[in-house]
């Protein structure tokens, strides 16, 4: 029964996946690879949609009706949202050069990577200091939607978080690919607080709301900017997935193969205990399942290369 669950969820998936669709990221190959920051350019669209849509804006206050205009415009109802397209097909955000069959995935058992084995991985790209992979926008701007929809209706974040967390545990992670991704789940939340953030002060601490109802109309008093919500819990190498026992096992002698990146500049690879704790703290209530034994400054702790660089 169990098997036959995994393999309906794939089908599913597969048939409502639109072309070039990934369900993994990898932010552990070419690690060290140079990016730009693509925040900037990031921020500009995110910007222009809710300036354009502030600026067209007919009929009384309406924030659930703002939450999803915006929605429409930079998300979507298909596999990919469009801002998430555009920054995967954009030459203006640089990406880590991670071809099909030089992820961290590839060489895994399909039992074990199941659909991740089928789609591939899709790219990662740097914002701020944070390299992030391109599905963490969907999540952002589509389950983040939904979380902050579901907080509309109670004002209450443990019953969304719950929800984000089964979510995750499906077909969007579990079931699928045997990883249950943290990182996904810290965007969710992320999403929400996003949303919040366009009528609420302090969402963002010692920022005002991005928009102010004023005489009838929308006021955007404020920018969006993506650096206020990522963090390096976005990164699925600082922040790995729980991956399912199978996977988890072929997971840890893979990523052994990584541990001379390591040795050149474990600093890369490593999260500083304070930021960790923080990090850990603020998301205390949504939902992560952390196996920090995954990070390669555990992985490779005993490793001959980490030894010598030591």
């Amino acid at each position: 029964m169990r098997l036959r669950t995994v393999l309906l969820a794939a089908v599913v998936a597969i048939a409502t996946a639109s072309v070039g669709a990934a369900y993994e990221t990898d932010q552990y190959s070419n690690r060290l690879t140079p990016l730009a920051d693509a925040g900037p350019a990031l921020d500009r669209e995110v910007n222009a949609a809710i300036v354009d849509i502030a600026a067209q804006w007919k009929g009384p206050r309406d924030d659930n009706r703002f939450v999803m205009a915006v929605f429409h415009r930079i998300g979507g109802y298909y596999w990919v949202d469009r801002l998430e397209r555009w920054a995967m097909d954009s030459p203006e955000v640089e990406k880590l050069p991670t071809p099909r069959r030089q992820s961290v995935y590839h060489g895994l058992p399909l039992r074990t990577t199941r659909v991740a084995g089928i789609f591939g991985i899709g790219p990662t790209f740097r914002v701020g200091d944070t390299l992030v992979g391109s599905d963490k926008i969907g999540h952002f701007l589509s389950q983040g939607r939904k979380f902050w929809q579901r907080w509309h209706r109670r004002r209450d974040e443990a019953g969304p978080a719950r929800t984000s967390a089964r979510i995750e545990g499906g077909i969007f992670g579990g079931v699928t690919t045997g990883s249950y991704s943290n990182a996904d789940v810290v965007a969710n939340y992320e999403g929400y607080r996003f949303y919040r953030s366009l009528f609420e002060d302090e969402v963002v601490p010692g920022k005002p709301a991005i928009l102010r109802w004023q005489d009838g109309h929308w006021v955007v008093q404020r920018p969006f900017a993506w650096r206020d919500h990522v963090n390096a819990y976005w990164d699925e190498a600082l922040n790995p997935n729980a991956y399912s026992p199978g996977l988890r096992r072929a997971m840890l002698g893979r990523l052994r193969d990584f541990c001379g990146d390591y040795a050149r500049m474990p600093q890369s690879y490593a999260l500083a205990p304070n930021e960790d704790a923080a990090l850990a703290a603020r998301y205390a209530g949504i939902g992560l399942r952390p196996d920090p034994a995954l990070r390669l400054d555990a992985v490779c702790a005993d490793a001959p290369e980490a030894a010598a660089a030591r």
